[in-house]
């Protein structure tokens, strides 16, 4: 058909018609139309279709498969073939969809069929090549991360879902997948070995214990340290079966295992254990083992003796306990309206009714967390005036808490959110370095004090036992606690002397000073782990190799008539190294604390003091004869000279350790990276950053951020029970080092909580 000067193809002929503007193929086309030579139809659904003249002036198209017609030409109006296409391409033919069906499972099953590339079609993940390896590792991740059986690639559900992703894939077998496992950790463990083996400091661990139902116990031993980049960083090491945790040996062999295991058995630095699967007995191996390996640190105090979340919990547990009826009446009341949807929609319209302004809505706590009883009781409190009147009501609510009953459980909300707050940092996403716990600990023990001695009868024998019980573990932990906060450069001393004076009154003197002498004497280990032996110290002097700073006193340098440097100070290091100041008592660490504007090094004998002293005089008297009687010489500065040397030199001699806490403090805000500060200052303090490093990674907690809460111990499920020894070890420990992305993998500022 000639249309506006163009062609249109028909079935025939191209026939003229009279010019108009282009129109689609469904407007009205001229009936002036006359015969002309033939044309050859170009599109492609004339393959499908044969066209058939069913009347006058009426064309239909018919489908060569399913015979179904289609219009085509009606009288004046053209049909066009778009709707034709459609019935092909689209599969709405049934004989053509049935074929098609058939011709896809045959090509499906011949493994050298490609599809055909659509044109224009842009590259995609259909030109990648199929590496069976690489899905074989990818399998063995999937079932690490989420704790899949390794029995999953037997199960026909997954195999069928493999290879309908993937053809060419053979699904590995049970021993084959449980290779790749064991060779993904043993690779994942070389990494963090090496990364280990290159930190400066010491590494702490801490025993977390699990049981069977076979009664088999399984040590889980997690490391912390900080690395050179000043990074914290909390990993799982090993996981440990032994026969019974009852066994005063079992937790000793298993140290013993992890520290040959991870090249560690020079560099432990803290032990911390939940003592409440210990005895007696386990105490003292491990207390023994811990003095062997670490005998240095303040005499054995660093053994941590218990999980802060586990005492925690056990003190919130007890508070719930003491007041278990109140809390039955609660938990109750709350299941009869969340059991019930009409309970429940007559409790939320007495609640708009009342317009109570709380936006908490009740539910029913899980038992195996005390967390969720707690948010159970508190939002139950906000809501107490719609509980009052839910009687009234609904008739067969009788079980309504009385108003002394709700009084009691806004009391144990507050001791209970004092609780909760408490361990809220261990549920962060990254672990808080040792210091963040002194604050927490600190303000238990300070209100559980402050409470036991309250006027009321409830809130004091509530209190008590609780007060009791918490100090134990303030008893056993407050020294070390004390230390890590004095390495804040935002409290140092002055925090432990406000809070101390808060907790203990008039005795507060006595334990500040016991905190500042172990500060002092641990100081003073490290000192005597940095000094060289005397034989090689001495020959490094006479031959002129003269160290900048030497065990954290600062030298002072003079001229001497021969050329050579002299520092002043050395000679008393050198008798400081000789005299073992590991064994330094107290009493002696306290009395050099009081002399600020002497000589700061702890073991500068008076001997050395007189002839230091002796020396001054001589040179003095050099600078003024006897003979004259004038005082002064020369300008008159001379003798000026000599007192600002003298006084320098006593400020230089100033240790570390006195010259950080003699500083002023850092503001307090509330971002304030500690690490970071330290790594900043190492320079100017080279040994007690080094002490500093091990302090602040000590562990106080012995669990992970998912077990903070618990209530009940928690056991190795039977499947994982089942399995060897090293493959348990190897799923285990694989998925905390590729979970959290492990120290060999991330140096990033904190590390996220690893286990």
């Amino acid at each position: 058909m000639f249309l506006g000067g163009q062609y249109i193809e028909m079935e025939t002929a191209i026939i003229p018609v009279t010019p108009i503007t282009p129109t689609d193929n469904n407007d009205l086309v001229s009936s002036e139309v006359q015969p002309n030579k033939r044309r050859r139809k170009k599109s492609i659904v004339w393959d499908h279709f044969t066209v058939e003249t069913v009347g006058d002036g009426c064309i239909r198209a018919c489908c060569n498969q399913c015979k179904k017609s289609f219009a085509y030409i009606t009288g004046s109006k053209l049909a066009g073939t778009s709707h034709l296409k459609r019935h092909i391409a689209l599969g709405i033919c049934p004989v053509s969809r049935q074929r098609n069906q058939q011709a896809s499972d045959t090509k499906t099953a011949n493994a050298t069929y490609e599809p055909r590339k659509r044109r224009g079609a842009t590259p995609g993940f259909a030109n990648i090549p199929f590496n069976q390896e690489r899905c074989n590792h990818e399998i063995a991740k999937m079932i690490i991360m989420h704790e899949y059986p390794l029995h999953i690639v037997e199960h026909p559900g997954f195999i069928d879902f493999a290879r309908t992703l993937q053809p060419q894939f053979n699904m590995v077998s049970f021993n084959t997948i449980q290779g790749d496992c064991v060779a993904m950790y043993l690779n994942e463990k070389q990494r963090l070995l090496n990364f280990i083996n290159e930190i400066p400091g010491r590494i702490s661990l801490t025993l977390d214990l699990r049981i069977s139902n076979q009664t088999v116990g399984y040590v889980f031993i997690t490391g912390q340290f900080i690395d050179m980049e000043w990074n914290l960083h909390r990993c799982l090491l090993n996981v440990v079966m032994v026969p019974s945790l009852d066994s005063d040996c079992a937790l000793q062999q298993a140290v013993v295992s992890c520290l040959s295991d991870w090249h560690l058995e020079n560099r432990l630095f803290t032990l911390g254990l939940d003592q409440s699967f210990s005895n007696v007995n386990i105490n003292q191996n491990l207390r023994a083992l811990f003095s062997v390996r670490n005998p240095y640190m303040l005499h054995g105090q660093f053994l941590i003796g218990n999980c802060f979340a586990r005492v925690i919990s056990l003190l919130a547990q007890e508070a719930l306990w003491s007041v278990g009826e109140t809390v039955k009446k609660i938990r109750d009341s709350v299941k009869f309206v969340k059991t019930s949807d009409t309970h429940e929609e007559t409790f939320f319209g007495l609640k708009e009714q009342l317009k109570v302004p709380s936006m908490k809505d009740i539910f029913i706590d899980d038992q195996t967390k005390w967390n969720t009883t707690y948010d159970m009781l508190a939002a139950a409190c906000e809501l107490k005036q719609v509980f009052l009147c839910l009687e009234t009501s609904i008739p067969d609510y009788n079980i309504a808490p009385s108003m002394d009953d709700w009084k009691q459980i806004e009391i144990l909300c507050t001791y209970l959110k004092l609780f909760f707050d408490a361990v809220s940092i261990l549920t962060g996403p990254t672990y808080p370095n040792a210091s963040a716990f002194y604050h927490e600990v600190s303000k238990v023990q300070l209100e559980l004090t402050h409470a036991a001695m309250s006027n009321d009868p409830f809130i004091s024998n509530l209190t008590k036992p609780l007060k009791e019980k918490f100090d134990r573990y303030w008893s056993d932990c407050f020294l070390v606690l004390a230390i890590a906060v004095v390495m804040d450069p935002r409290f140092k001393m002055k925090l432990v002397e406000f809070s101390f004076s808060r907790i203990y009154g008039d005795d507060a003197g006595m334990w500040i000073k016991i905190v500042d002498d172990g500060i002092h004497e641990l100081y003073l280990e490290y000192i005597a782990q940095a000094l060289p032996p005397p034989e090689t110290f001495i020959e490094e002097r006479n031959g002129s190799i003269i160290p900048e700073q030497n065990g954290g006193v600062i030298l002072k340098n003079e001229p001497l008539e021969d050329g050579y440097l002299h520092e002043e100070g050395y000679l008393q290091e050198e008798q400081t190294h000789e005299a073992a100041p590991q064994e330094v008592s107290h009493h002696e660490v306290a009395h050099q604390e009081d002399s600020h504007h002497e000589v700061a090094h702890r073991e500068v004998s008076d001997q050395e003091v007189a002839s230091q002293e002796i020396t001054h005089q001589e040179e003095a008297s050099q600078e003024v004869p006897s003979q004259d009687p004038l005082i002064s010489i020369g300008d008159g500065l001379s003798d000026f000279e000599v007192y600002i040397s003298e006084i320098s030199g006593s400020h230089q001699m100033k240790s570390e350790l006195d010259q950080y806490l003699e500083e002023s403090l850092l503001p307090r805000v509330q971002d304030f990276d500690i690490l970071g500060w330290w790594k900043l200052n190492k320079t100017k303090y080279p040994t007690l950053s080094r002490m500093a490093s091990d302090i602040l990674s000590m562990p106080f907690s012995t669990v992970g951020p998912d077990s903070v809460f618990d209530t009940e111990r928690k056991k190795m499920d039977n499947y994982l029970s089942s399995l060897r020894p090293v493959t348990l070890e190897a799923l285990i420990c694989a998925k905390d080092w590729l979970q959290y992305g492990g120290p060999s993998q991330s140096c990033d500022a904190n590390v996220k909580m690893e286990f």
